[in-house]
């Protein structure tokens, strides 16, 4: 079933921009109309109003304050933020992570006082001291909206077009359409028809006044009672800026222009000269909301209970979800992970496999793919496919298919991570990582516990040429702050890579596969090569004699190494899956691993070379590829690159 109603309000109608609905167990939130709450309908109006001038009053102030922000959206969508807030929205404040409550996710993140202004007024823990601290170091509201707090950025139309496909009705957009954008206003570099751009692709949409609360309220509740397999795009034609005469209408109310307007704006709303000002009546308004949805919460609690009484194992696998410290633990999975008795396989075949132990072991763990669920294999058997809109298709399903959509596919799965039941990973080849790379860096800077399957590596897709073979790609993302990056080089560590990736809570992890069947490392305990990959680099091989070279390699070059040194009794060889997670080993396990006194150091990645270097040092030897490929097949390229055994030994020299 669909769980509650997620909102995405949005900027300005040049932005494009939707949100994802998430899926759970079978509860549904109850269809709220307007409610009068202890007043008649006209004091609630009259209740609102106020309310959306005095949000409009923080952020004029916390903008000023800082000398620095974005005032036109806070102003233009006020009346907006005050039907969401106090009428239409599920919440409670005392419980922010409440399971059914409704979300609301604020796209454009740069008119983040309109989320602090109504989180403060709503009740929750955003005190007031904090809404003064605007854009100040170490406050609780940043520029930028930053998780754990209520709001993210989300994708553009391929998302949307997956919303419709998949008939999530209870995604609700507002679009906050004021036609301006920064440098012009919008007539001078748009003039598509929004509205029929999405009802072309099946939403059901509706143009409303975003300052005419009657209509915001009404078109909210339509929105939250309509049940007919259609998201809804709810456009709000506003003024950007709205409260400061001097500004607002035009692209100079984007950002802080308005500031020297401020205290000479506040009469025309109706507000005293006093900062950061919130009447008794505003606050004794959300006292009523809040007691309003506190009924509603307890009376959802009550349900919830009886559930979980009658549904045992169903309620231990959310708790698992919600909870995710009642997850098996990474032993506990390696023993549930028999050996892997492979001789020459790819990594992306042992991943097959070693998916579905995973799934096993964790009912909430999803998998999806931009369209290369065959070719990435990382199908989740018997987990059925997620969706609408076909007798194979339900919404308790596990994989889903996002179409080519790689972009979308990464603002989805960090919403399923938000969210915080399900544990999603996505996969498509390495070389299209860059589609998706921005939503990458927001699961990385929001420590989101989210797992990207790339396949096809390196230089060794072969054929497809140079346009297929990601030679920088890993490098590339080895660059994202929090991004793990791993690159297994055989079945074993593959093992490893996964557990490493569903373990962790704190950010992301980047699982790199090939395409070429791998010689496996048999003759090291395949227990090692598991701890091996959870540290992220481990002596595959030690030296026999006296310690004289190091050489060191990530996934297929691995095996290429072992063959030319595995009777080199000087040589010792390190196996460097993951250089993130050796990096954040103790300095005695790096030292046991790396030794400072052995600096003749040899690197061997089918790769850019640069990151290589701080391990080997300025005068060790990287074997890369610092060039694009070529079309061949894989073992040529293989060769003409330098990525054989036989060169390795031969650079080496031992």
């Amino acid at each position: 079933m669909k769980l509650f109603t997620a909102f995405v309000a949005l900027c300005a109608a040049q932005q494009g921009v939707t949100g994802f609905a998430g899926v759970g167990p079978a509860f549904k939130s109850s269809v709220r109309v307007s409610s009068s709450l202890k007043s008649t309908a006209v004091d609630m109006k009259s209740a609102l109003a106020t309310a959306a001038n005095e949000a409009r009053g923080l952020a004029m102030d916390s903008i000023a304050a800082a000398a620095s922000g974005h005032m036109g959206l806070p102003l233009g969508a006020a009346e907006v933020g005050a039907v969401l807030y106090g009428d239409q929205m599920q919440y409670n404040p005392s419980d922010p992570q409440w399971l059914n409550r409704d979300r609301f996710i604020l796209s454009a993140g740069h008119g983040s006082m309109f989320v602090y202004s109504w989180l403060n007024l709503a009740g929750f823990d955003l005190p007031m001291e904090e809404v003064k601290n605007f854009r100040q170091h170490h406050s609780m509201t940043p520029g930028h909206p930053e998780f754990p707090n209520s709001e993210h950025n989300t994708p553009g139309i391929e998302a949307a077009c997956f919303a419709a496909h998949e008939k999530l009705d209870n995604l609700i957009v507002l679009l906050d359409s004021n036609d301006v954008t920064l440098d012009k206003m919008a007539d001078y570099t748009q003039s598509e028809d929004v509205a029929a751009r999405y009802e072309a692709i099946g939403w059901e949409v509706v143009t409303i006044d975003g300052h005419d609360l009657d209509a915001v309220q009404k078109s909210l509740s339509n929105a939250k009672g309509s049940h007919n397999g259609k998201p809804k795009l709810i456009i709000c034609r506003t003024v950007i800026g709205k409260g400061i005469p001097e500004i607002e209408g035009t692209n100079a109310a984007h950002g802080e222009a308005g500031v020297k307007y401020v205290d000479g704006s506040k009469g025309g709303l109706g507000l005293p000269d006093e900062k950061w000002f919130v009447s008794d009546g505003t606050r004794d308004f959300f006292k009523d909301v809040q007691a309003k949805n506190k009924a509603t919460y307890d009376e959802w609690q009550t349900t919830f209970s009886a559930w979980e009484k009658s549904n045992p194992d169903l309620a231990k696998a959310l708790k698992m979800g919600v909870d995710k410290s009642t997850q098996p633990s990474a032993d506990e999975m390696f023993a549930a992970i028999p050996c892997l008795e492979a001789d020459t396989e790819a990594t992306r075949v042992s991943g097959a496999n070693i998916i579905n132990n995973i799934a096993a072991m964790i009912p909430t763990y999803i998998s999806g793919s931009a369209d290369l669920h065959g070719s990435c294999r990382n199908y989740i058997n018997d987990g059925g496919n997620w969706g609408a809109g076909g007798a194979d298709k339900t919404y308790a399903g596990r994989n889903l298919y996002y179409g080519i959509r790689e972009h979308a596919m990464g603002s989805i799965m960090n919403g399923f991570a938000y969210h915080g039941i399900f544990t999603p990973s996505g996969s498509t080849f390495l070389v299209f990582a860059d589609y998706l790379r921005a939503t990458i860096r927001v699961a990385a800077l929001a420590e989101l516990p989210v797992s990207y399957v790339f396949t096809h590596d390196s230089i060794g897709v072969g054929e497809d040429g140079p346009t297929h073979q990601p030679v920088e790609t890993v490098s590339g993302l080895r660059v994202i702050p929090n991004l793990d990056v791993i690159r297994p080089a055989d079945a074993e560590e593959t093992v490893g890579a996964y557990v490493a990736s569903v373990a962790r809570q704190d950010g992301p992890t980047a699982l790199i596969f090939s395409r070429q069947n791998l010689e496996q490392s048999s003759g090291v305990d395949y227990m090692v090569r598991r701890q091996g990959t959870l540290k992220g680099a481990y002596v595959l091989k030690k030296e026999t004699a006296a310690l004289d070279t190091i050489v060191m390699a990530s996934g297929s070059e691995v095996q290429h190494v072992m063959k030319s040194f595995a009777d080199s009794p000087s040589v010792r060889i390190v196996s460097m899956p993951c250089m993130e997670r050796f990096d954040r080993q103790s300095d005695s396990y790096k030292e046991e691993v790396l030794p400072k006194a052995c600096t003749n150091r040899i690197a061997m990645e089918a790769g850019v070379s640069a990151p290589w270097f701080k391990y080997v040092g300025l005068d060790g030897k990287v074997v890369g590829v610092d060039k694009f490929g070529m079309s061949a097949p894989g073992d040529i390229v293989m060769k003409e690159y330098g990525m054989t055994a036989e060169n390795i030994k031969s650079v080496v020299g031992k």
